[in-house]
C-alpha cells in the first residue's frame, strides 16, 4: 500500500484535507537539523493554522513564531508561543486588535512591522495611549515589491526616527525574499547573497550609530538553505511543514516530505475521454495557471482541461478505466492558501483516518 492510501477511504467525504503527522514531525524535525542553534528558527505559521502544529514546533524547541494575520497571532498566544512576529504592518483597526492582544497574552511577547514614518508614529501613539511599548522591526524592500523600504539612507533614518518615538522599541530588520525560487541550489545561492548583502550593511551601520545589534529575519522556505549557514539570524520558512508540489519542484535540494493532500472523487463522466472531479476553486490555491494548481499521486497522467467553483474536468485518454467513485490523492501546487480553505484536516495514521485538527487560524477573527 501506498504511503498516502486511505483504507478507510469510504468514511471521508471529499473534497477533504488530509495530513499525515508522522510526515509533518519529520519535516520540523529535518528543519532543526538543518540548522546550528533550534533559537534561530522562527517559522511562518500561514502554512498550517492550527494549535495542533504548533504544539509539534513547540515541543521540538523552537520558540518563536511569524505570522500576518491578528487571527494567527492570537492561535499563537493561545499556545503560549513565548516570540511572535506579526510580519505585517497594522493601520487602522488592525492596530487596535494587536495592542488588544498584547494586553490579552502577556506572557508572549509580540513585535510587528513598520516601513514608513506615517504608520510608525500611528503605532506609537496607540501604543502611548495605552501605556506599552511595542517592539518593531523595519520591513525592508529586497526585491519582493511589496511592501517595506529598500535598505540604505532612508531605512537607517526611520529605524532612528522609530528610536525616538515613545510608543516604539526598534528591535531588528526583516528581510522576506520571497521574490527568490530558482531551482539551480547556486543560482538561488548567488541571488540570495545579493539580496541580503545590504540588509547586513544596515545592520552595521546601526550598531555603529550605537544601537543594539538588530536582530535579522529572512527569507522563507525557498532560500532557508543559504539563510541557514549564515550566523545569528532568524530564519522563517513556512511551507516547509506541509510541503507542495510546487516547492517539490522548485527546490529539488531540499528533502521535505509531502505531508498535506487533497483527495477527491470521480463524480462524472462528461465524454469518452473525460473525468469530472469534486475539486474545484474552492478545494484547492486556483491563482496559479490550470495545469498548476494540483498534482494527482495515483493520476499523474489526468490533465486537467477546466475548472470552476465546485468542478475540475480532466482528460484521461482512451480507454481509461477510470469509473464513478474513484479516489484520487492530490498534492497543492500551494498548499498555504489551499489549507486556508479547509476548517479542519483530518489526519491519517497508519494509512486510517485518526482524528481531525481544526484550522482555527483560517478564520479573520478568534474572539479579538
Amino acid at each position: 500500500m501506498n504511503w498516502y492510501e486511505i483504507e478507510d477511504i469510504e468514511k471521508l467525504d471529499t473534497p477533504a484535507l488530509v495530513v499525515y503527522p508522522d510526515r509533518v514531525k519529520a519535516n520540523i524535525a529535518l528543519l532543526v537539523s538543518m540548522i546550528d542553534d533550534v533559537s534561530r528558527l522562527r517559522p511562518h505559521v500561514k502554512t498550517y493554522k492550527n494549535k495542533e502544529v504548533t504544539m509539534l514546533m513547540l515541543e521540538a524547541g523552537i520558540g518563536k513564531f511569524k505570522c500576518a494575520t491578528i487571527a494567527e497571532a492570537e492561535m499563537l498566544g493561545i499556545c503560549k508561543a513565548p516570540d511572535v512576529l506579526l510580519a505585517y504592518q497594522p493601520v487602522g483597526p488592525k492596530l487596535y486588535r494587536f495592542i488588544k492582544l498584547i494586553h490579552a497574552f502577556p506572557n508572549t511577547k509580540f513585535s510587528c512591522l513598520v516601513d514608513n514614518d506615517m504608520a510608525a508614529k500611528e503605532i506609537s501613539d496607540a501604543a502611548k495611549r495605552y501605556k506599552i511599548k511595542i517592539n518593531v522591526y523595519l520591513d525592508l524592500n529586497v526585491g519582493m515589491n511589496r511592501t517595506g523600504i529598500a535598505p540604505g539612507f532612508e531605512a537607517l533614518q526611520l529605524y532612528m526616527d522609530c528610536g525616538v518615538l515613545p510608543g516604539l522599541n526598534p528591535v531588528g530588520l526583516h528581510a522576506y525574499d520571497g521574490h527568490i525560487h530558482d531551482t539551480d541550489l547556486k543560482k538561488r545561492t548567488e541571488r540570495c547573497d545579493v539580496a541580503y548583502h545590504p540588509v547586513s550593511k544596515l545592520q552595521q551601520d546601526l550598531k555603529r550609530k550605537g544601537y543594539p545589534e538588530p536582530v535579522i529575519v529572512a527569507g522563507g522556505s525557498p532560500t532557508f538553505p543559504v539563510h541557514a549557514k549564515r550566523e545569528a539570524i532568524e530564519c522563517s520558512p513556512g511551507t516547509f511543514v506541509y510541503w507542495d508540489k510546487g516547492y517539490q519542484l522548485a527546490t529539488p535540494d531540499q528533502e521535505f516530505l509531502p505531508a498535506a493532500l487533497i483527495v477527491a472523487r470521480v463524480i462524472s463522466l462528461p465524454g469518452a475521454t473525460k473525468l469530472c472531479l469534486d475539486v474545484g476553486h474552492k478545494s484547492v490555491s486556483a491563482e496559479n495557471e490550470l495545469a498548476k494548481r494540483i498534482y494527482f499521486l495515483n493520476a499523474p497522467e489526468l490533465i486537467p482541461v477546466s475548472q470552476s467553483e465546485e468542478h475540475l474536468v480532466v482528460e484521461a485518454g482512451k480507454g481509461h478505466t477510470y469509473k464513478i467513485g474513484d479516489v484520487l490523492y492530490g498534492i497543492p501546487h500551494h498548499v498555504c492558501p489551499t489549507v486556508a480553505l479547509y476548517e479542519r484536516a483530518y489526519l491519517i495514521e497508519n494509512n486510517a483516518l485518526n482524528g481531525e485538527w481544526l484550522n482555527i487560524a483560517r478564520d479573520r477573527k478568534l474572539t479579538i
